[in-house]
């Protein structure tokens, strides 16, 4: 078009218009709720139906929760209290039960005057995964999360230090086994890495320990696994249980793809067996078949029975899961490795494994936060769950009997906040692992 004839056109324009804001129908919250609540006449008749529950719930338990008191020494206070402020008749939380027995709920029957020793190994605990679960930080500080389990199970049980360190030793001959002899035979490596430490944990460790607590003994008060309770009790077994589950239900998943016929047997076995069984009867199994297999007068701890069960049922769960992520890797990604040259070990570690375990988040965390949820079920087995031991404890004193919403909310909003926290972390990985269409 020549410039006299875009002169002489009235309806072209020679300026551009100030630029304006997007039609409220088309721009925020007016959008979202188009799009999200009300995009059909089905999703608006779930959304008003849904819209409708939530205020029957929050007028049905409005009531409740606004005539909560928390300045109270019994139940029986409490209602007066309510009955004095909201007339008779009137129903109300009572909340002081939280504020006098929160520290029982949170630590069981640890002794008071040593709540800094799990306070500390609580704290201490985040130092030592946090470089594990965000690789922005030193690599450094993983000896940290390695010497963590040492350092806690010494903070949380006290007594002498010495075997506490018998315990790494034994570990340190283990690694210096398996690096000696690996150049002669790998197979032998691996049996003297196993086999040296047991036997000088159950022959060396004491004459050890009393010998050098002679000369420099370094203790701190004991404290027995009858005094755990509370969420002390849960996180010890949940964090033990996820810590220890994760490589050996690695390993079990490699066991289960193995071309070995013995290997992949055994691993079919084991998962197989624990899969189908449940923790319930393995709790038992702790509890008290597992003493009729030991020698006589053999002292295993109750809480260190059950976190082993636990992380055996747990390493079954995961190894499955992993299991899935392996098959969902192409063939080609096994035969890139082996066009490289790499190993068996190598190509696992470096191109394998590294993806199956990228697909496989979802469901790891999924299994790991069902580990914590049944962490309640060691009630069962006489130890202080937060759930229901620790609340039949407080209504067996006078002054909380009858007591009963209040314990289970307070627990349950802890446990919601322990398992938001894995599955917002397994999102972030997930967003920051996520390499496809880039």
């Amino acid at each position: 078009m020549s410039d006299t004839h875009a002169q002489t056109v009235a309806y072209v324009r020679d300026t551009m218009l100030p630029q304006q804001e997007p039609p409220s129908a088309q721009s925020g919250a007016v959008k979202w709720l188009r799009e999200n609540l009300f995009s059909g006449w089905s999703n608006t008749v779930l959304t008003l139906l849904g819209l409708a529950v939530v205020y029957m719930f929050v007028m049905h338990f409005y009531a409740w929760f606004l005539h909560g008191v928390w300045n109270a020494d019994s139940l029986s206070q409490c209602r007066k209290i309510i009955a004095d402020t909201w007339g008779e008749g009137a129903n109300g939380a009572c909340w002081a039960v939280i504020k006098h027995r929160w520290n029982q709920i949170i630590f069981g029957f640890y002794p008071s005057d040593l709540y800094w020793r799990p306070t500390l190994t609580f704290v201490l605990l985040f130092v030592a995964i946090a470089p594990v679960l965000f690789s922005q930080l030193p690599r450094m500080l993983l000896a940290f999360s390695a010497a963590y389990p040492l350092l806690a199970l010494w903070l949380l049980w006290g007594g002498s230090l010495w075997p506490v360190i018998m315990i790494a030793v034994g570990f340190a001959l283990g690694f210096a086994a398996l690096r000696l002899v690996t150049p002669l035979n790998k197979v032998l490596a691996v049996a003297a890495a196993i086999v040296l430490p047991v036997l000088f944990w159950l022959y060396a460790t004491d004459p050890v320990d009393a010998a050098l607590s002679a000369v420099l003994p370094v203790a701190i008060t004991p404290v027995g696994s009858n005094q755990f309770g509370g969420f002390l009790l849960a996180i010890v077994i949940g964090a033990g249980g996820i810590g220890l589950s994760l490589p050996l239900g690695i390993m079990l998943a490699l066991g289960r793809q193995s071309n070995m016929f013995l290997i992949k047997t055994l691993s079919v076995i084991f998962i197989e067996f624990i899969r189908g069984v449940p923790l319930i009867t393995l709790l038992f199994v702790a509890s008290t078949l597992l003493n009729y297999f030991l020698p006589p007068g053999t002292s295993f701890d109750i809480i260190l029975r059950v976190m082993i069960l636990v992380t055996l049922f747990s390493a079954a769960y995961i190894a499955e899961v992993i299991r899935g992520g392996l098959a969902a890797l192409p063939r080609g990604q096994y035969e890139a490795a082996d066009a490289l040259g790499l190993d068996y070990w190598k190509a696992q570690r470096l191109i394998i494994l590294p993806q199956a375990l990228k697909i496989s988040i979802p469901g790891i965390v999924s299994t790991f936060i069902g580990m914590f949820k049944d962490t309640t079920l060691v009630t069962f087995v006489g130890l202080y769950d937060p759930l229901k031991s620790i609340p039949d404890a407080i209504r067996n004193n006078f002054e909380w009997k009858g007591i009963y919403w209040e314990p289970f909310i307070f627990v349950g909003v802890i446990f919601f906040l322990f398992n938001f926290g894995m599955s917002r972390y397994s999102m972030y990985l997930e967003r920051k692992l996520k390499r496809d269409h880039r």
